[in-house]
């Protein structure tokens, strides 16, 4: 019987789902504070530690008024403050923003990938979706990226909303917030929105190696077809996908959709991998692997190799960091593909 394929499923995900579904990924549903190793050769990982510590104990005070301001005072509270953790890729800003999550005792937070949130108030609406998220005490967004004027507006209406509604913001990314669509669009027409929506931050810098390749060899060498159809029939469950067709497929669905796509697969196999077409094939590629590495799972190749899946007017371009950061993370899929199904050593 043929293995399954990934182009087969098509998954739909309801509004209520994907309010529902706003938590730590599985790879981070288990992190906290304690269990972040800072490198002591970067001291800004501590540091970031410390500061992620203390704005998840300020998102706890419930901030009150007296009697008498909340009858006779018309001043406007200050917005609460936001948090953006910046650094490069593989240095453990997800496993912070998601300890802060896990931190904050209130049941009223949501956690989710820039992607998600923009998806989100796509299927409820602005006015429900600033409804349905101001009430809660934390929004932490990870990966974040404005890659689109639309998309610029659209964050920056929504995160004055909710801060100004007292909703505490945490965010990673790889770009400093008044660098946020630097390379990707014409940045400069948007620079009030862009300046706004960086005021509401305090940032935070997180330096260091990627810890996914810390003293680690390369990424495997691509397997031959045999191999691939050998893995994938050890693995029950695991799918088997021809590249192109994949590509084709995820065009088709919304990369908010790309979790569903491949929750509870053991194991991805894709035959024939090549460099990507073009710009926006690659971008659906890089929100598959985040998709993947979040859900840990072990991802085989045939073809070319992952390092050449962006080509290299690609890696010098404005998605740079995006690109980096999926070649990294495929790479530390590829390596738990070599120690899980067909030749496990134990």
């Amino acid at each position: 019987m043929p293995a399954p394929r990934l182009v087969d499923r098509n998954p739909e995900i309801a509004a209520e789902e994907l309010v529902a579904a706003l938590v730590p990924p599985p790879r981070f549903a288990g992190v906290r504070f304690g269990t972040y190793i800072p490198n002591p050769a970067e001291p800004t990982q501590a540091a970031a530690v410390t500061s992620a510590e203390q704005f998840a104990r300020s998102v706890g005070v419930v901030r009150r008024q007296g009697l008498f301001n909340r009858v006779f005072s018309r001043r406007v509270p200050e917005p609460a403050p936001g948090l953006y953790l910046d650094g490069g890729f593989g240095v453990g800003k997800t496993h912070l923003l998601a300890s802060i999550w896990h931190a904050v005792p209130s049941e009223a937070k949501s956690y989710g990938t820039f992607v998600e949130i923009t998806h989100l108030v796509g299927a409820l609406g602005f006015a429900e979706a600033v409804r349905r998220l101001s009430t809660h005490r934390l929004l932490a967004i990870d990966e974040f990226e404005l890659d689109d004027p639309g998309d610029t507006t659209l964050v920056t209406r929504l995160l004055t909303e909710l801060t100004d509604a007292g909703v505490h913001v945490a965010a990673t990314s790889n770009t400093l917030p008044d660098k946020l669509g630097e390379g990707r669009f014409a940045a400069d027409d948007f620079v009030r929105e862009i300046r706004a929506l960086s005021a509401r931050f305090t940032v935070v810098r997180v330096d260091g190696p990627d810890y996914r390749h810390r003293g680690l060899p390369d990424a495997p060498d691509p397997l031959t077809d045999e191999q691939i159809d050998a893995r994938a029939e050890a693995i029950p469950g695991s799918t088997v996908d021809d590249f192109g067709a994949l590509c084709a497929h995820l065009a088709k669905l919304h990369p908010s959709r790309y979790g569903k796509l491949v929750a509870d697969v053991p194991a991805v196999h894709i035959k024939g991998l090549h460099a990507v077409p073009d710009q926006d094939v690659a971008l659906r590629m890089v929100a598959l692997a985040d998709r993947l590495y979040d859900r840990a799972i072990p991802v085989a190749v045939s073809g070319e190799s992952l390092s050449a899946l962006y080509t290299d007017e690609m890696l010098r371009g404005g998605y740079r960091k995006k690109y980096l950061r999926s070649i990294s993370r495929l790479t530390a899929l590829a390596r738990d593909a070599g120690v899980t199904g067909f030749d496990r050593r134990g």
